[in-house]
């Protein structure tokens, strides 16, 4: 079992367009040179940077003949209304007419969460969804659930960023508590691969496919965006459990698969 797990694309059209776009080209190109090939791909959020109807088209032009099922998710830079009208119904979305879904693949579940506040960068879910989450999960106790959105639940230890964590975290570590199958919490927003102990779980940060965020770990010093080297993590599902790897793309010697 292998999930592939990006983060942060940030893809636009303005004059700026081309780096963002080629950075999740070469990402997705990464990703098909595994052997094996991942079982699905997850994006989790600010797949735009501004939220618009045309960057969901670039990004549809962008992933159109990607062979590997896709699952996408919203971040704060995101619009869910635009990406349900340029992928409402399309297995990007679980078949679906919403920015929350859940995909059955055999021998695990994708579900993806709406973390997305019209009023600010920080995350959201809310009473209904988490009573949806809380469902799904008992659907299928018996395989493992990865749990997808873009705002973390818990502090990384970078304030810039706890500052606009996910605000109902605990609600959310409540329903996950009930149940005793959710693998992996994928998340992004950070643009930093962490990895956070959570609910009896893991909370899984990917990089960036674009810009790294400055490990600043002091309020008051700057915090900003770095020309690291951009990344995602590959979930592997081991005798033991899921181990997680980081998978370099930019500055790896390493190939890359066409599509």
């Amino acid at each position: 079992m292998l999930i592939a797990h990006l983060s942060d694309p940030h893809l636009r059209t303005d004059a700026l367009a081309a780096e963002p776009a080629a950075s999740l080209r070469l990402a997705l190109g990464r990703v098909l040179a595994l052997d094996p090939r991942p079982d699905c791909v997850v994006i989790t959020g600010d797949l735009a940077d501004h939220g618009q109807v045309a960057d969901y088209e670039q990004l549809r032009d962008l992933i159109g003949d990607f062979p590997l099922p896709l699952h996408l998710t919203t971040g704060n830079h995101d619009d869910p209304r635009a990406l349900v009208e340029v992928f409402g119904g399309t297995a990007l979305l679980g078949g679906g007419t919403s920015a929350r879904y859940a995909v059955a693949h055999p021998g695990f579940t994708v579900i993806a969460l709406d973390s997305w506040r019209p009023d600010g960068p920080a995350g959201w879910l809310g009473d209904e969804q988490l009573a949806w989450l809380d469902g799904v999960l008992g659907e299928r106790p018996e395989v493992p659930a990865f749990v997808c959105l873009h705002h973390p639940p818990v502090a990384v230890g970078i304030p810039l960023l706890d500052g606009m964590r996910l605000e109902d975290g605990p609600a959310l570590g409540a329903v996950l508590a009930r149940h005793g199958n959710v693998a992996r919490i994928l998340a992004g927003h950070v643009h930093r691969a962490i990895s956070v102990p959570f609910a009896g779980t893991e909370v899984s940060v990917s990089p960036s496919t674009y810009r790294q965020t400055s490990l600043t770990l002091r309020a008051d010093r700057q915090t900003g965006y770095l020309a690291e080297p951009t990344g995602f993590l590959l979930h592997v599902g081991t005798e033991s459990g899921f181990a997680t790897h980081t998978v370099a793309v930019s500055h790896a010697g390493a190939l890359l698969g066409g599509f």
